[in-house]
Formats: structure tokens, C-alpha cells, sequence
């Protein structure tokens, strides 16, 4: 039998979680006709939302009370525990057929085990990874990497059609997490290789400006770092994708490999660059790592 898609006239959506890609995600939606209501921990964003004529809940139970889809985006695996399975949480007054798609990037143990809470309340539930960064989603060109079943992942392409570009149902639960893991794997490395080769570019004496412009026309750049080569070039690190989330998900990447037996010799060294930027540089752009690497050669010579 088909599959009954959700309908943007009768669906009443509610979103948790309101930070860089949260509060986007939360405009995006209400932009494109959906029924939509936020909740946030803290309440300066969920006022600015409100100030735009989204409306806000008072609690999280009151939101998914009211809601037949929910969408979280949340900053690691403990803010995801805490409203999704603490008293009151999502989980407390979630119905049987409603509809959750779980944005985070978080563990895959956290992601298996929110399959098997919705699965014991009737409720489908999708871990739903967000491959992209804040101008994606403003631009809509986000990549949506699906783990949970074929159903429910067919049931949601309207609300994916309205936040992103494309979407892959990966495999079964907690899939997309893990699939955003290996994805988030090449970013930090290709960030590393990127902050590396401006240093041995500058200490070539090789004038920033052309380095930056002749090695994002090359091909061994993946154009979704273009947008960190101007941050570079421009001293602007205003953050699109964190450093502290960056270096969260590295964290995930390692432990992942740890427990799979994978061996990631150079997410090793990255994951080492990343955590010691955190105090400086944490609420930054992930691109920020590019002046620490250039100020330790320097040090190094000296």
C-alpha cells in the first residue's frame, strides 16, 4: 500500500532545541507552511523565534503533547538524554503513531537505545543527521542521513524537502548517526590538512592570499571547505560549525573506533588538535584551528 506522507496542512510540528542550526531549521519550516511550534532550554532564542511569530511551549512534555512530528537538535549525547528520557522528557508524553526525527549528532549507543524507548511506546522514530553547515541550511543544500525504517523515512520526505537538498535512508536504527560520524571523520581531517598546508605555505613564504586562491581551485579540495578558505583569508572565524562540536564529534568518532576495533592513526592527531583549541577557540569556527597550527610551527622554530 502507499505510504502515507505527512501533509503540511494538517501536520502539527514541534522542534527542541534552538542553537546555530536548531533556530534555522525551526525558521526554514515555518517559512515553507508548516505548523510549528519550539521549546529551548534556555529562553533568549526561543523569544527571538517567538518575536517572528513562532510559537514557543511551555515544557517539552507540552510540546510533543501537541505535536505528530518532533525534530530535536541538540549539542551531545547528554543534552539528547536529558530531554528525551529525564521525567518530563519526550519520551513521557510521546503517543503511540506519532512521529520523531532525532537531528543530533550523538553516539551510536544513545541513538540505538532512543530506537528501543520509541519502539516499546508505538512511536516511530528516526536518527536523522544533518550533513552541512548554518549556510546550508539557510540555502536548504543540507545532506539528511537516515537510520530507522523505510515507513517512517518515507512518511517524513515532505519535512525533508523543506529543510535540505538530498536524503539517504543509510540502514537500520542509529545508521545515520554512525554514517554522520565517518562523514564528520573526513571534515576534521580535511580541516587539519587545510590548517597544515597554509603553515607550510606561509613558512615557504608563500603569500597567504595566493595560497588560499590557487589551492581552492585545485582538486584535492573538497568544495564544501571552500567557505573555511575565506574565513582563513578574511581573519573572520565567526562560527558556522563550532570547534567545540567539532571536536565533540571527533571524541564520537574515536570512541566509535575504539569499540569497532577501527584504527584512525590521523583522527588521532586531529582529535589532539581540536581539544587543545577548546579553551581559545571553542565557541569559534571550526577554521580557527588554522592560526594554533601556524603559531606551533612558529614556536617549534623558535
Amino acid at each position: 500500500m502507499p505510504v502515507s506522507s505527512l501533509n503540511k496542512l494538517k501536520a502539527r510540528v514541534g522542534f527542541i532545541g534552538l542553537g546555530l542550526m536548531g533556530s534555522r531549521l525551526t525558521r526554514r519550516l515555518h517559512s515553507r507552511g508548516w505548523k510549528i511550534q519550539a521549546w529551548n532550554r534556555s529562553p533568549k532564542p526561543a523569544d527571538e523565534l517567538n518575536k517572528e511569530g513562532i510559537a514557543i511551549a511551555a515544557s517539552v512534555a507540552d510540546l510533543v503533547a501537541d505535536s505528530d512530528v518532533v525534530l530535536s537538535s541538540l549539542a551531545n549525547d547528554a543534552a539528547v538524554w536529558s530531554v528525551y528520557l529525564d521525567k518530563g522528557g519526550v519520551f513521557s508524553t510521546a503517543s503511540p503513531g506519532s512521529v520523531i526525527l532525532e537531528l543530533s549528532t550523538i553516539s551510536p549507543e544513545l541513538s540505538r537505545q532512543l530506537h528501543r524507548e520509541a519502539s516499546t511506546r508505538g512511536v516511530s522514530f528516526l536518527d536523522v543527521a544533518i550533513s552541512g553547515s548554518t549556510p546550508a541550511v539557510d540555502a536548504g543544500t543540507i545532506t539528511l542521513l537516515a537510520g530507522g525504517d523505510k515507513t517512517t523515512f518515507e512518511q517524513s520526505v515532505p519535512i525533508f524537502e523543506s529543510i535540505a537538498k538530498q536524503w539517504f535512508l543509510i540502514g537500520p536504527g542509529s545508521s545515520g548517526v554512525r554514517m554522520k560520524l565517518v562523514v564528520n571523520l573526513l571534515l576534521g581531517l580535511d580541516m587539519e590538512a587545510i590548517a597544515e598546508a597554509v603553515s607550510l605555505g606561509e613558512h615557504l613564504q608563500i603569500d597567504r592570499n595566493v595560497l588560499l586562491d590557487v589551492l581552492s581551485k585545485t582538486a584535492v579540495v573538497a568544495p564544501a571547505m571552500e567557505g573555511k578558505f575565506r574565513k582563513i583569508k578574511d581573519g573572520d572565524y565567526s562560527p558556522e560549525f563550532p570547534l567545540r562540536l567539532m571536536s565533540k564529534d571527533m571524541d564520537l568518532v574515536m570512541n566509535a573506533a575504539r569499540t569497532s576495533g577501527a584504527d584512525l592513526p590521523a583522527a588521532s592527531v586531529a582529535q589532539a588538535v581540536l581539544a587543545s583549541n577548546i579553551p581559545a577557540s571553542g565557541e569559534l569556527d571550526l577554521a580557527a584551528i588554522t592560526p594554533f597550527v601556524i603559531g606551533q610551527g612558529t614556536r617549534a622554530q623558535g
